[in-house]
C-alpha cells in the first residue's frame, strides 16, 4: 500500500511517468423495439426485452497527474491480451519515457511473464526493462485510480444499452477525447501518513 501512495506523492516525472492500469467489461445489449425518444417532460421509453450482444473487455490507461487516459476495447482479457497492452503503452503511448511505472492488481496476468506468451524472449525482455510494476494489495484495489477513471466513463458513457461494439467504441472515444483535451486530472489526498492513522488495524504490530 505505501509503495503506491508513495508514488502518488512524487512529482511529475515525464522520463518516469506513473499510470494507473486496470480493466472492466460491458455487456453489448440490444433493442427488440425501437425505443421512444425523450421529450420535453418525458424521458426517453425502452421495452423490457432485450437481445444480448455478448460482451468487451475494456482496458483503461490513466496517468492522473498527466490529465491523460485512454480505453482500448478487445474481445477477451488473456495474457496475450495484457502483453499486447503493455507493449503499445511502453511503444507508442510513452515511447520517450526511460520507464513506465504501473499501477496495477494482482490479476493473474499482470505479470511479467504474460510478455513472454505473447512474444519471443528478446522481445519480451525488450519490453519489459520499459516497465515497473507496482501491485496494490490484495483487497485493496481501490487504491489504484484507474479505479476512479472507469468510474467517470461508466457515469458518463457507458450507462444504459449498448447493442454493438461500434457504437461502444464511439462513445469511449467522445468522453476519451473530451476529457484529455481538458487535462482532466485526479485529485489524490490519501498519503501514506493518512494510512497509518486510519488504516493502522492492517499494520503489524513491531516485535519489541
Amino acid at each position: 500500500m505505501e509503495d503506491v501512495l508513495d508514488l502518488y506523492e512524487e512529482e511529475y516525472d515525464a522520463e518516469r511517468p506513473v499510470v494507473c492500469f486496470d480493466e472492466t467489461s460491458k455487456q453489448l445489449i440490444g433493442h427488440i423495439r425501437e425505443p421512444i425518444g425523450a421529450k420535453s417532460g418525458s424521458p426517453q421509453r425502452y421495452d423490457y426485452e432485450y437481445r444480448r450482444n455478448g460482451s468487451r473487455n475494456l482496458f483503461m490507461f490513466c496517468e492522473p497527474k498527466g490529465g491523460w487516459r485512454h480505453v482500448e476495447v478487445t474481445e477477451r482479457r488473456t495474457a496475450v491480451d495484457f502483453a499486447e497492452q503493455m507493449r503499445w503503452l511502453v511503444d507508442e503511448a510513452y515511447p520517450d519515457a526511460k520507464v513506465v511505472r504501473v499501477v496495477l492488481d494482482n490479476l493473474n496476468t499482470h505479470k511479467f511473464g504474460s510478455l513472454y506468451e505473447a512474444y519471443e524472449p528478446v522481445e519480451a525482455r525488450r519490453i519489459a526493462r520499459r516497465l515497473e510494476f507496482h501491485y496494490t494489495p490484495k483487497h485493496g484495489s481501490w487504491l489504484n485510480m484507474a479505479e476512479i477513471e472507469l468510474s467517470v466513463f461508466g457515469k458518463q458513457c457507458l450507462r444504459g444499452r449498448i447493442g454493438d461494439e461500434q457504437t461502444l467504441r464511439l462513445h469511449i472515444a467522445a468522453l476519451e477525447r473530451e476529457r484529455n483535451s481538458v487535462g482532466a486530472t485526479i485529485d489524490w489526498r490519501f498519503s501514506s501518513q493518512d494510512a497509518r492513522v486510519k488504516l493502522n488495524r492492517v499494520y503489524p504490530e513491531p516485535k519489541l
